[in-house]
């Protein structure tokens, strides 16, 4: 079937926090969350689990398995067996979870910034030290990892890497030999890889998601790798992800950390995250165009109609990084400059931590017509600006 992508669906009337943070005559651009339906299949197969109307406590299915492993071997040639997946409410719960099961208080936290909020806040929910490098940006906005850097801020306590690839929220989709560089890294100096994958099957033309624990047995047996049909499929409000951990003892020391605190997921999470690798690719074959064209669009915007900001190509994602330091905005606060004087709403850049001050992040993945209007609005605050 044809799925409507231009379609503007008015999401006010529901409970959408991204269409309630603020008041009604501001665009919000900002939460990684589409303005999309999600596909058809899943919304069928949530229909079809309420009308049986009991909702007991869930069990993991075989053939939630056995989809999910098939879909790792077709994507990326990746054999896993099935004890390795834990099925978890959330990525976020996850990487929580990571860093006190492979870190106690004191020890170091090893992170590439800018980076995604929730991220940066993993080491001070845990009692962590944050032991950062940042991320070097190209002349083109393209941003590349500084290897010298990067070792240069493991200390003698730091226990844990937790990457993001893709990465939010400067779109880079790693390859291969950046990847088992950093790998070779974090191994020779005994760090534990906790990967949030949770963007990887959104990547555009000429870019292939790697999984890093997919590169050899040795790295995969140092790995927590988290993935989630959330983002993928606009299922972000039910809760519902993988933890892949091939190591036996790696993955006990995560299920010891849950305790009672991160237990079963949604058994409609459940329902979703099925149906949506189990028969949601006809919808994600025709979505990833529409957002490449939504990239491409926002790219071409900002280079010839947005003076003084400057933007990278998201090469996954949908989450185009927009560098205002050029436009000579008040106060260098492009966020608050784009709220209030276009009444559009992104993401501020400092929340990023280093690198991220006078940047704004912006989400693309909405009907053209919503993007345009936003843009517009910002190319006439910047002109009224004088």
């Amino acid at each position: 079937m044809g799925y409507d992508f231009d379609r503007v669906v008015d999401r006010r009337p529901t409970e959408s926090n991204k269409w309630h943070k603020y008041p009604a005559d501001v665009l919000p651009l900002w939460v990684a969350d589409m303005d999309f339906r999600s596909p058809e299949p899943v919304i069928r197969a949530l229909h079809e689990r309420v009308e049986h109307g009991v909702f007991g406590y869930g069990s993991d299915l075989p053939e939630f398995q056995e989809v999910f492993l098939d879909r790792l071997l077709k994507r990326y040639g990746w054999r896993v067996s099935p004890e390795a997946l834990l099925v978890m409410p959330g990525v976020i719960p996850c990487f929580n979870l990571a860093a006190r099961a492979f870190a106690t208080p004191g020890d170091g936290l090893l992170l590439q910034t800018p980076m995604y909020p929730p991220i940066r806040r993993v080491a001070a929910n845990v009692g962590l030290a944050s032991d950062e490098m940042e991320l070097a940006r190209g002349a083109d906005g393209r941003y590349a990892i500084d290897f010298d850097r990067l070792e240069a801020a493991i200390g003698p306590r730091t226990r844990l890497f937790l990457l993001c690839n893709p990465h939010n929220p400067v779109g880079r989709v790693y390859r291969k030999d950046e990847l088992l560089r950093m790998a070779e890294i974090c191994l020779r100096r005994g760090l534990v890889i906790c990967s949030d994958e949770i963007h990887c099957e959104l990547t555009f033309s000429g870019q292939q998601h790697v999984p890093i624990a997919s590169l050899d047995p040795e790295i995969a047996a140092r790995t927590v790798t988290l993935m989630a049909p959330s983002k993928t499929f606009n299922l972000p409000g039910l809760k519902c992800s993988v933890a892949i951990i091939p190591d036996a003892r790696l993955r006990e020391q995560v299920v010891a950390a849950q305790v009672d605190l991160v237990r079963a997921v949604n058994i409609l999470g459940y329902v979703a995250m099925l149906a949506a690798y189990r028969d949601g690719q006809p919808w994600l074959d025709e979505l990833l165009p529409y957002l490449e064209a939504n990239r491409d669009f926002v790219v071409d915007f900002v280079r010839t109609k947005l003076p003084g900001i400057a933007t990278g190509t998201p090469e996954g994602t949908y989450l185009a990084w927009l560098d205002c330091r050029g436009a000579g905005l008040p106060g260098d606060d492009p966020y608050t400059f784009f709220l209030e004087r276009a009444r559009v709403a992104t993401n501020d850049g400092r929340t990023f931590g280093k690198g991220g001050e006078g940047f704004v992040r912006l989400n693309f993945a909405c009907p053209r017509a919503t993007l345009t209007e936003a843009l517009d609005r910002m190319r006439r605050a910047l002109e009224r600006r004088g």
